[in-house]
């Protein structure tokens, strides 16, 4: 019999079916409400809509706290599958990483732009439903499916009878309260997503219809003629400083970067006072942005300081730079990607690096020529660009003088960034000489500052803050700082209007080393610096591990370099090509031994560039204090060499160590 601390054979369980969904539910969806395990469903029907199937979405709320959403879409194939031998209806709602969304070969593909290739959408919903009804009218027949008990089919398939022409599909969902916060899918959420839809669907008309107690329903039906020009307009509750631009531009089949039909369309507006945005890829809400909404700031600012410049606009000595141009902008952007990727499944930031040159490269040429075509509204949006940009410079140059009268001397081998602005401005604390060589080419030298380190810091878990600055690391990371050491007591009240770097990103190899590097710095940080992290000023990039080479498929596809953080993100993409129709034989993988043998543009690319880096921030929890302090004590005190001993011994086997 195995005891608790064993590890055997019987130590593994194998989670089947829709088992992993129900046990770790977060990894799947939002776990405060079933707002997004209903959005699963109402995106099928949104994405039969995008392709031009559907014309209604109708989404209801009943008392009981269960939702229905109909659509008059093509409805989903009923027959058998041939490979897995059971209906195709039955197999979406019961198996991960089935669905139509995924071939994408021309002329097979039941989907040419969707929200996401996860294949996980409905079957989450039903793993974390009491209980799913679904009804399916096609070709002139309407067929039932019930599922209950986290995916189990009740009811299986059979015919209802007949529907004559008409078609669609229609899910009723019962969410499972237990692996929620709340039960209810809040009910502003759900009409911003709904409208969301109508405003990005030109002709197809959106319903909630909410049961009253008294058995009247509330009906809210949303159109937009305007679209999203309309929509932004609705949005602000102030007048532009200039007429709004909306536009529209996709990829035809001569497109030599990209598949036909991608592209976007987008409404921007410039205001006095600040407007929220909105993003989608293929209807899908980008809450977190992402690389999309990176394009199209990077396309404005092209066009716009290309305006500016042609006009002699910009006062001497003036240098324009992005933010001047979009802090005041207000956007809908509506992006369509033919193989959008999303970080998590959850879908609320786009991670597809392709798409800034995407987005940017559709709405450069198109806003250049309305702002030379109204020479008016392209010389107040200048104006307000300009304003935005001797604002700036005007609190830099007061920062400037104000650090003047510091004594400090910057480390000589900083490559410091040109810009005060505390906001913008990014440390880098990179491992070793090699890749700090190679950080410095990459970088962004407005913006972004460099500090190689050499070898591994002082472990400083017990050193005394006076005795910090003997260690000629810690002395160059301080001073480059501009703040001293300082308690956690200290850090609530601590001024840090001496930072000089609104973050602070360890970079380092994507292996032990790296991770040790990583963990000396966090040390240092947590004990003697901890207003950094508890203020959000700390950050870890992710590097890749794999460089990931595909050639060119057809014309829909050029030749394409994806990059693998971890080997299961390596498998998921390797996987995803394959569905794609890319031979596996074709596609060539690399191998990163550290940072130092990436070349400059990958770095920049992967580690630097804000819109296509991965960085994890690192927060600090007063809750959880305690325990922290105990763990950084078992793993940096000198006198717990035989915790830590037991420790690892119990805890071991759960590493996974590139060595």
């Amino acid at each position: 019999m195995a005891t608790q601390s064993s590890y055997d054979e019987s130590s593994f369980r194998v989670l089947k079916g829709l088992e992993p969904v129900r046990e770790r539910p977060g990894m799947y969806t939002r776990t405060d409400s079933p707002a997004h395990i209903i959005q699963e469903v109402i995106d099928n029907a949104a994405d039969e809509a995008l392709g031009g199937f559907a014309k209604r979405i109708d989404v209801a709320l009943h008392l009981d706290g269960s939702i229905t959403i109909a659509d008059d879409g093509r409805g989903i194939p009923v027959g058998e599958h041939p490979d897995e031998k059971i209906p195709v209806v039955v197999l979406a709602f019961t198996r991960l990483h089935a669905g139509g969304k995924f071939n994408k070969k021309s002329g097979n593909s039941a989907y040419a732009f969707s929200g996401g290739l996860h294949g996980v959408g409905v079957a989450v919903t039903n793993a974390l439903s009491l209980r799913v009804a679904v009804e399916v009218r096609r070709e002139g027949t309407i067929w039932g499916v019930e599922f209950s008990g986290g995916g189990e089919v009740v009811s299986a398939l059979m015919n209802l009878g007949t529907c004559g022409r008409q078609s669609g599909t229609r899910v009723r969902v019962w969410p499972d309260a237990k692996y929620f916060d709340t039960p209810k899918v809040p009910l502003h959420e759900l009409e911003r997503l709904l409208r969301s839809k109508a405003v990005l669907l030109p002709g197809v008309q959106v319903t909630l219809n909410i049961d009253q107690p008294d058995g009247s329903v509330q009906t809210k039906t949303w159109t937009y003629p305007q679209g999203l020009a309309g929509y932004l307009n609705e949005s602000a509750a102030t007048d532009p400083v200039a007429p709004l631009y909306a536009a529209e531009k996709y990829a035809d089949a001569d497109h030599a970067d990209f598949a036909p039909g991608e592209g976007a369309s987008w409404a921007l507006g410039w205001y006095a006072e600040g407007v929220n945005s909105e993003s989608y890829v293929n209807l899908i809400p980008t809450v977190a942005g992402g690389t999309h909404e990176s394009g199209l700031r990077a396309g404005v600012f092209e066009a716009v300081k290309a305006f500016i410049e042609q006009r002699a606009l910009l006062p001497r000595g003036v240098k324009l730079q992005q933010d001047d141009v979009c802090s005041r902008m207000a956007f809908v952007l509506s992006a369509r990607i033919l193989d959008p990727q999303f970080q998590g499944q959850v879908k609320e930031k786009l991670n597809s690096r392709e798409a800034v040159k995407l987005v940017s490269s559709m709405v450069r040429d198109p806003l250049d020529f309305w702002l030379n075509q109204n020479v008016d509204a392209g010389k107040a949006i200048a104006e307000l660009s300009i304003k935005q940009a001797l604002t700036r410079q005007k609190n830099s140059q007061k920062v400037e003088k104000r650090k003047q009268s510091g004594v400090a001397v910057l480390p000589g081998k900083l490559s410091d960034c040109e810009s005060t602005d505390l906001a913008e401005n990014e440390l880098f604390l990179v491992e070793g000489d090699s890749a700090g060589g190679s950080a410095k080419m990459a970088r962004n030298k407005e913006t972004q500052a460099i500090l190689p380190l050499r070898g591994k810091v002082l472990n400083s878990w017990e050193i005394e803050a006076g005795r910090l600055f003997a260690n000629a690391e810690i002395h160059d990371i301080a001073v480059a700082l501009g703040i001293d050491p300082h308690t956690s007591e200290q850090s609530a009240s601590l001024d840090l209007s001496g930072l000089r770097y609104g973050k602070l990103i360890i970079m380092s190899d994507a292996d032990v080393d790296g991770a040790h590097i990583q963990t000396l710095l966090l040390t240092l940080f947590y004990r003697h610096f901890p207003a950094l992290i508890t203020r959000g000023h700390i950050y870890i990039a992710q590097p890749p591990l794999y460089r990931v080479d595909v050639p060119a498929s057809g014309k829909k596809r050029p030749a394409r370099r994806l990059y693998a953080l971890d080997e299961g993100e390596l498998f998921a993409i390797k996987d995803r090509l394959i569905k794609e129709g890319i031979s596996e034989t074709a596609i060539e993988v690399g191998r990163f031994k550290g940072l130092g043998e990436m070349n400059p543009d990958q770095l920049r690319e992967t580690a630097m560039a804000p819109a296509t880096r991965r960085v994890l921030p690192i927060t600090d929890s007063t809750d959880a204090s305690d325990v922290i302090n105990k763990l950084f004590n078992l793993l940096m005190g000198k006198g717990e060499a035989s915790g830590r001993r037991a420790w690892m011994e119990l805890n071991g086997h759960l590493v996974e160590a590139d060595l």
